[in-house]
């Protein structure tokens, strides 16, 4: 029983009425199939010759993060909705987290340098292509994937050095960093007060960023002549806005108090919303309503 227990994890799954189980497991793996469906024609119509632009190719890599990030936790919670059981290795708990934490880390970072390619498009447009050259983009990426993969070898590393004890069922769908906590048989405020500065760095930061590029962006927008223009371009920065805040906000409320008992539930809400949902909204936010996306789409369907 105690070799039990230092080898795997229980996961109590996405809700305790088995009533549910079946309706969730469809609903779920409906949601994920559009994931993949549509985040697999972005990244085909972008790959398209009259498609090769930075904008076009952040949102090809975001589509690749969004796939990844649905794949590494929905695929478990669907067999664990319909399994008795729920058991997860200590190693697969341990690769879980860090994938969760680097993709997430690495999409805020992307998401800043989409914020900054749509500033110098609209702001110095007859710049924007010695700015954003082919190498000026690779780096982007190359430089979030890095955060991304510092911020997760630090956060998992640090949670799996924290003493673990209980019965190590966690009270989640997946291994995240809140739950995890939660099992920690000492005190973790040293920790907590780390994990709040690191979403900061990793969400706040950005989100300023993105925040200062569409202050900029707006300001120009609101110089523009031509009233359709303006809003042509108002309709794509407000594309990115919203993706930005619903990640912001579910971000936010998820790690901020990670050892928050009385919100597990809640949680749970925001956690499905950040890995499964969005990844969804994603291919219809950013690319299925823009006109040269659809047109590329119908030559290739």
């Amino acid at each position: 029983g105690n070799h039990t227990l230092l080898t795997e994890f229980i996961l109590s799954g996405l809700s305790s009425h088995p009533e549910l189980q079946h309706l969730l497991f469809f609903t779920i793996c409906f949601v994920y199939s559009m994931t993949l469906i549509g985040n697999l024609l972005i990244c085909v119509v972008t790959a398209h010759p009259t498609l090769h632009t930075p904008m076009y190719f952040f949102l090809r890599v975001l589509s690749l993060l969004d796939i990844s990030t649905a794949s590494v936790v929905v695929p478990k919670m669907l067999v664990n909705l319909l399994s008795e059981d729920r058991s997860i290795s200590y190693l697969g708990c341990v690769t879980q987290l860090y994938c969760v934490v680097f993709l997430g880390a690495s999409e805020w970072y992307l998401l800043a340098a989409m914020a900054y390619d749509r500033y110098v498009a609209v702001c110095h447009p007859l710049r924007y292509a010695a700015i954003m050259n082919s190498r000026a983009c690779l780096s982007s990426v190359l430089l979030s994937c890095c955060s991304g993969k510092v911020v997760s070898v630090v956060q998992t590393a640090w949670v799996f050095t924290l003493p673990l004890c209980g019965p190590r069922r966690i009270n989640y769908f997946f291994c995240d960093i809140p739950p995890l906590v939660m099992l920690s048989c000492t005190d973790t405020s040293l920790y907590e007060r780390q994990l709040i500065s690191a979403t900061v760095l990793v969400i706040f930061t950005p989100f300023c960023l993105i925040l200062l590029s569409y202050a900029c962006i707006i300001s120009s927008i609101l110089k523009m002549s031509s009233a359709e223009s303006r809003l042509r371009t108002f309709s794509t920065c407000s594309s990115h806005l919203t993706v930005v805040t619903l990640y912001c906000a579910s971000g936010t409320l998820i790690y901020l108090q990670p050892k928050s008992s009385n919100s597990q539930d809640a949680k749970k809400f925001f956690a499905l919303i950040y890995t499964a949902v969005i990844p969804t909204l994603n291919p219809l936010i950013y690319s299925l309503r823009n006109k040269e996306v659809k047109e590329v789409l119908i030559r290739v369907m």
